[in-house]
């Protein structure tokens, strides 16, 4: 089952607020990322980091044809907001 993203707001330091369609908000920390993935890297560039979008179908986000992120990376390591 994949938990499909409905919105992605970039927020300050690298941080992701990330709604899914079952009305789940989570935040996701993309310098987790950066460690593993030098690809990663560009997002430092804040106006970079600003461009994220939901990918076609909420099976992801993606900064361009190279960077992205799945719904399940962030299902699993976002942190859940509680409302």
């Amino acid at each position: 089952m994949f938990h499909k993203i409905k919105k992605v707001i970039p927020k300050e330091s690298l941080i992701l607020e990330v709604e899914f369609e079952n009305q789940v908000k989570k935040i996701y920390d993309v310098k987790q990322v950066l460690k593993k993935w030098k690809a990663f890297k560009i997002l430092q560039n804040e106006e970079i980091f600003k461009e994220v979008v939901v990918d076609r179908g909420g099976y992801g986000i993606s900064w361009n044809e190279s960077i992205d992120l799945s719904c399940e990376e962030i299902w699993e390591r976002g942190e859940t907001i509680e409302e």
